[in-house]
Parts: C-alpha cells; sequence; structure tokens
C-alpha cells in the first residue's frame, strides 16, 4: 500500500543556479570564507613561565619602580657627555647597520604580506608572423586565414593562492614576530652603545683626575729627592739615602706615561663611537674635565628588566615567529587552490582592437596536494616543532642570563661605592694628617720631609679615591645597562620619584642620579 503524497504547497525549491562565468568567482569567495576559519597550527599563547626569584638579593632602603631609564645620562648634568650620546645615536656605524637589518626585516615582512593578494600583471603587443603554407595548418585552403597576419593584443593576467588552511597567514605571523624582534635587536644595540659612549667618558675623566693626582706625587717626591741630595752634599744622609729617594722618584714617573695613554686611548674610542675618525675628540685632553657626580639610583622591582631589557623582548619574539612557522609547515599537509584569472582584447585589425567583439577571458581554478608527500611535509613539522622548543628555552635562558647579568651589576656597583666611601674616608685621614704635619712644621717641630711624606700620603690617597670614583662610576653605567636603559621602552606603570639608595652599611648615601622624565 503506498503512503499517501504530502500536499504541495507551492514549487519545490531549487538550489541556486549562476551564469558559466560567474561560478568560478562563486567558487573562489567560498575557499575564502572557508580560509576565514581554517588556519591551521597552534596559536602562540606568550612565552613560557620562568622562575624570577622573589627579589633582589641585595638588601634596598626602598622599594619605589624604577625612574625613565630611557635617557639616564641627562640626569648627570654634563653637557660634554650629553653632546657625545647624542652625536653617537645619530652617527655610530653600529647604530646604522642595525637600522638597515630592521629596514630589511620589513621589507621581508612587506614582501610576505604582499603575497596574500593576486598577483596582477598588464601588457600590450603588437606582433606580425607569417606561418607556413606547406606546414601542419594548410593555410592556403582555409578560406579567409591568411598567411601573413598582424596581431594587436592587450590584456592582463592575475594569479591568486587562496588561503585556505591560513599558510599565508602564519607566515605573516612569522614574519612581523621577526620584524618586531629585529627592532628589538636594534635598541639593544643602542643601549649598548650609550653605555659604551658613557663608560668610555668615564673612563676619560678618571684618567685626567688620576694623573692630576699622579703628577702631584712626582712633585713631592722630586722636592724630597732634592732635599735628601742637600743633606747628603751637607753629610747629613748618606749614599743609600739618596738612592732610595730616586727610586721612589723614579717608579712614581713612570707611572705617568701609562695613564697618560689610556686617557688617549679612551678619547680614541670615542671618536670612534660617534662614527667618526679616532681623533675626532682630542681637543678633549686640553679640556678640563670634571668628576661625575654620583647620587641615588631607583632600580625597580626585579621582574621589570624583563620588560625593559630588548634582550629578553627579542627572544620571546623569536618564540612567537618559530610558533608561527609551524602552522606553515603543518598546511603543507592540505591542499592549495590557485585561480588565475586572464582577459583583453585581441585582433586582427587596429580598428577593431577594442571593439567589444575582439575581448577575450580566460578564468582557470588549480587544486594542487601534495598528497604522497606526506613524509617529508610531517618531518618538516618536526623540525619546526623542535626549533619552537629551543626558541622557549633560548627565552628562558636569556630571561635568567639577564636576572643574572643585574645581579652581579648591582653586587659590583655595591661594592664599588663602599670602594669609593672607604677611599674618601682614607683621603680625609691623608688631609688631617697633612694640616697636622704643616702646623708642626711651621713650629720647627718636624723636619720638610716628614712634611713631604705626609703630602705624598695625599697625593696617593687622591690617586687611590680617583680610581675608585671612575670604578664606581663605570660600575655604575653597567647596572644601568643591566637594567636595561638607554632606549625608549614601553610605557610604564606610574611611577614614584622617590630613589632607591643602595644600602651600605657604615656609609653615607653615594650612588647614580635620580632619574625624571626629560
Amino acid at each position: 500500500m503506498s503512503s499517501p503524497s504530502r500536499p504541495r504547497l507551492g514549487p519545490e525549491p531549487r538550489a541556486p543556479r549562476y551564469p558559466r562565468t560567474l561560478r568560478p568567482v562563486v567558487l573562489a569567495l567560498s575557499c575564502a570564507l572557508l580560509a576565514a576559519c581554517s588556519t591551521v597550527g597552534p596559536e602562540y599563547q606568550g612565552p613560557p613561565p620562568v622562575d624570577r626569584g622573589d627579589g633582589w638579593t641585595l638588601p634596598l632602603s626602598d622599594t619605589a619602580p624604577a625612574g625613565d631609564l630611557a635617557h639616564w645620562w641627562r640626569a648627570l648634568g654634563d653637557p660634554t657627555l650629553d653632546r657625545l650620546i647624542e652625536t653617537a645615536l645619530a652617527q655610530n656605524l653600529d647604530l646604522r647597520q642595525a637600522a638597515a637589518r630592521v629596514d630589511e626585516a620589513r621589507a621581508l615582512r612587506d614582501r610576505v604580506a604582499g603575497e596574500r593578494l593576486p598577483a596582477v600583471g598588464v601588457g600590450a603587443s603588437v606582433s606580425r608572423r607569417r606561418q607556413s603554407e606547406n606546414g601542419p595548418l594548410p593555410i592556403d585552403r582555409i578560406p579567409g586565414l591568411a598567411a601573413t597576419q598582424t596581431i594587436y593584443d592587450a590584456g592582463f593576467d592575475a594569479a591568486w593562492e587562496v588561503d585556505l588552511f591560513g599558510a599565508r597567514q602564519r607566515a605573516l605571523e612569522g614574519a612581523s614576530a621577526r620584524l618586531q624582534a629585529s627592532a628589538d635587536d636594534a635598541h639593544g644595540v643602542r643601549m649598548r652603545v650609550v653605555a659604551e659612549v658613557a663608560r668610555t667618558w668615564f673612563s676619560a675623566v678618571g684618567a685626567a683626575q688620576e694623573l692630576q693626582a699622579q703628577q702631584a706625587v712626582v712633585r713631592t717626591q722630586d722636592q724630597a729627592l732634592k732635599l735628601v741630595r742637600l743633606r747628603h752634599a751637607q753629610g747629613d744622609a748618606s749614599a743609600a739615602d739618596v738612592s732610595a729617594a730616586y727610586a721612589q722618584w723614579a717608579t712614581s714617573n713612570a707611572a705617568l706615561p701609562d695613564i697618560q695613554a689610556r686617557r688617549r686611548a679612551a678619547v680614541f674610542g670615542l671618536g670612534v663611537l660617534l662614527g667618526a675618525p679616532p681623533e675626532r675628540e682630542l681637543a678633549l685632553l686640553d679640556a678640563p674635565l670634571a668628576p661625575i657626580a654620583l647620587r641615588a639610583l631607583p632600580i625597580g622591582e626585579r621582574a621589570d628588566i624583563l620588560r625593559r631589557r630588548p634582550d629578553v623582548l627579542a627572544a620571546e619574539r623569536r618564540l612567537a615567529a618559530s610558533t608561527a612557522d609551524i602552522g606553515v609547515a603543518t598546511a603543507e599537509l592540505f591542499p592549495k587552490l590557485s585561480i588565475g584569472a586572464g582577459g583583453g582584447f585581441q585582433a586582427l585589425a587596429a580598428g577593431d582592437w577594442f571593439d567589444a567583439s575582439s575581448a577575450r577571458f580566460s578564468i582557470l581554478p588549480l587544486v594542487s596536494w601534495r598528497l604522497f608527500d606526506g613524509g617529508r611535509v610531517r618531518a618538516e613539522i618536526r623540525a619546526r616543532e623542535a626549533s619552537q622548543r629551543q626558541a622557549a628555552l633560548a627565552y628562558e635562558q636569556t630571561v635568567l642570563a639577564s636576572l643574572g647579568d643585574a645581579e652581579r651589576a648591582l653586587a659590583d656597583y655595591d661594592a664599588g661605592l663602599a670602594t669609593l666611601e672607604r677611599r674618601r674616608l682614607a683621603l680625609d685621614a691623608a688631609h688631617a694628617g697633612l694640616d697636622h704635619a704643616s702646623a708642626r712644621h711651621a713650629a720647627g717641630d718636624i723636619a720638610l720631609a716628614e712634611l713631604l711624606a705626609a703630602q705624598r700620603t695625599v697625593s696617593e690617597a687622591e690617586i687611590a679615591a680617583a680610581r675608585a670614583h671612575t670604578g664606581a662610576a663605570v660600575q655604575g653605567v653597567s647596572l644601568y645597562k643591566a637594567l636595561g636603559g638607554g632606549w625608549d621602552a614601553p610605557a610604564p606603570a606610574p611611577q614614584s620619584s622617590n630613589p632607591i639608595p643602595i644600602a651600605i652599611p657604615g656609609a653615607t648615601a653615594v650612588a647614580l642620579p635620580t632619574l625624571s622624565k626629560p
């Protein structure tokens, strides 16, 4: 028994029909919609967590966030240093090379972005040709077909690979991440150039101060030598006393060329850092060089360096790029759809060239699939996954190395400040001893030789203090660099202007400058 038929409520629905010339376009649009929701490969979720510890190992007197480290040298109040660093930032060759590498990475990223769009070419030609009448095509037997023809042609050709599974999208993500890593590397170069200019300048200033103190020692010992020779002539001193005084003078005098050479080498180094011949800043040898004032430095939280250090930021971006590479390799497991289209006008007579009847058009979808190449594709995927694991480990290593670098710089700076404070205490004691010796010599209680010995002690203490000051300044630069100072990092959270001086038991506050926004 046949089942009762349903009542007809209207005409049966029919599938939409498109003109034959529009069907490839509809197919392309459908594939584009499919591509929007079919991006293969892992999504980047950020860097892996790294144990950063609980905080700085050295005791700090405050917990205020770090100040503006981007232009930390400006707070030193040294116009010569400001000029040197600004010139280096404009002319240093390492920085210019880094900028060129960023431009290269940007161009590569733009090329990858361009590959997502259709490639279109246009052209026009006029050609005249003659075909053989004895060839495979019997020209002479076909009515209306001449052996000699002039062909007028103009048109366009377009090709587009539809990003069905997000290979182009992942490639663009990887290229963008590598561009950002290249920019972070350039920031690292900038940071190192700033630090190297400041370190070299501090070395030149310290050598000048040390040279003045050493010259004072030589002058004092020269007076002592003359005094001993006079006493020897009068029979109050032996020849051995003269030899000992001469040996002390000669030893102190021999130290002068080394200090002068170090000062000159520092000035030569500044010229090269400024992207100029070494003798560019030789005039600084004749200029008065004042010592750098050291004040308090707010160093902020330990985790802040992960936001400021360019090497950490670059390592994170390379991890993102390696993650995107997995998606590029994974997309090779799936088919690819390419669409080629062309059109234009072709005619045998110039008058008919752009007539409607001379129009031509073609569209060609092409599907390709590495169906029997899965072994090599999967091997490439495993290689990209291994590369991603390496990038993750490199990021972790960079984070830990940056923390270790900052801790070492903080410890060195702490020790440098402690040494400087003790050298200053010794210098104060030497000055006090000289004052007593001067008073006793004026009263006739001691001889001139004892007064000269007190003067020599002061000069030697000044040399030691100058070296300690230079060492503390250079270590302060290293600390700035380890904290990621010297370039414009992303805007931090609201910061306090209170400095964090480093605690030195039994010593007064001596540190680097409090930094403020320029």
